[in-house]
């Protein structure tokens, strides 16, 4: 059976994300970035991230063994992520430099990774960062879903302490300490 791409598009659309825009440098040393939702945390220790950027992007060529910077663009920045997704937009983002890569200014946060590993993903390649800088604003997300960038807003005034997951009281809170599988698997052998 077949899948059509519209329908999986909008299936996968349904799980709304934040918005990020990964920056590298090209081959000339120049600032480039692309906007990019498929961003997630990988690991603590060592502290890793991935994106996932379509081989067809210039990008996706960039990211070579190169270092990059993930940028989780606040609310206020509608036009940055425009901007970076082929509709550019005057005035342009604003650049500030880094020892190892380029970063916009004005993000919710900003990680700064050295390259880890690459893995194929079909028409996509998945990019994984050893993050070696970040930095927060407090100030709230964008967000994608159904195809349109959205604002964060509260659900209800229930914290989610009424969940086992909850990391202040949960059953894996944040003063847990959680070896790498891999060392569970060789003392086990």
């Amino acid at each position: 059976m077949t899948l059509d791409q519209r329908e999986i598009r909008n299936a996968l659309g349904r799980f709304a994300t934040g918005v990020t825009v990964v920056t590298c440098r090209n081959e000339h040393g120049e600032p480039h970035g692309a906007t990019v939702n498929a961003f997630t945390a990988v690991s603590l220790e060592p502290a890793l991230c991935q994106v996932t950027l379509t081989r067809k992007s210039k990008a996706c060529s960039y990211l070579d063994d190169a270092p990059f910077a993930v940028n989780v663009l606040a609310d206020d920045q509608t036009s940055a992520a425009w901007h970076f997704a082929g509709r550019p937009q005057d005035p342009q983002p604003e650049w500030a430099q880094t020892p190892l890569a380029p970063v916009l200014v004005g993000n919710a946060a900003t990680l700064t990774c050295r390259p880890w590993r690459t893995y194929d993903g079909g028409d996509h390649l998945i990019v994984l960062g050893e993050i070696d800088d970040i930095e927060i604003r407090d100030t709230e997300p964008l967000l994608f879903y159904a195809g349109g960038f959205r604002a964060l807003r509260p659900h209800d005034k229930d914290h989610w302490a009424v969940s086992s997951d909850c990391p202040e009281i949960g059953w894996f809170d944040a003063a847990s300490d959680f070896s790498p599988l891999w060392e569970h698997r060789a003392t086990a052998s």
